[in-house]
């Protein structure tokens, strides 16, 4: 992973180092944190999952991205199987420390269902009446 936490700037703020030890994340009641990946160079949201303590040591010990999967209740390292690993640039925490954002260079898609993101559908209100 880069080392460019502190460096930059993110939605017209300087950033701000925070490591573990004085930031510690606050994981919910499952031992969850919520966390948003992001593409590091077009800022595309692809996906949201969700990482215990563990799942976060490993994505920083090995620069790709680890999270636990609720339904299958196991660690699993993002495109391991399929190929499409994602490179993890630089973690965020929110202002609570309950949220994370991965920014991440994924060469490939990124949702199961094989579209470059999870967010590929419209919500609408439907027809009008």
């Amino acid at each position: 992973m880069e080392e460019s936490l502190g460096e930059g700037i993110y939605a017209g703020e300087k950033l701000v180092s925070a490591d573990l030890a004085s930031t510690p994340v606050r994981f919910d009641e499952r031992g969850l944190v919520t966390v948003v990946v992001q593409q590091h160079d077009t800022g595309e949201v692809l996906m949201v999952a969700w990482a215990n303590e563990e799942a976060l040591r490993l994505t920083f010990e090995t620069g790709t991205s680890w999270f636990w999967s609720r339904s299958r209740r196991e660690l699993w390292n993002k495109g391991a199987t399929s190929g499409n690993m994602q490179s993890v640039r630089r973690v965020l925490v929110d202002c609570d420390a309950d949220t994370l954002i991965y920014e991440v260079d994924s060469p490939g898609p990124a949702c199961h269902t094989g579209a470059r993101s999870c967010f590929y559908r419209e919500l609408t209100m439907g027809k009008e009446a």
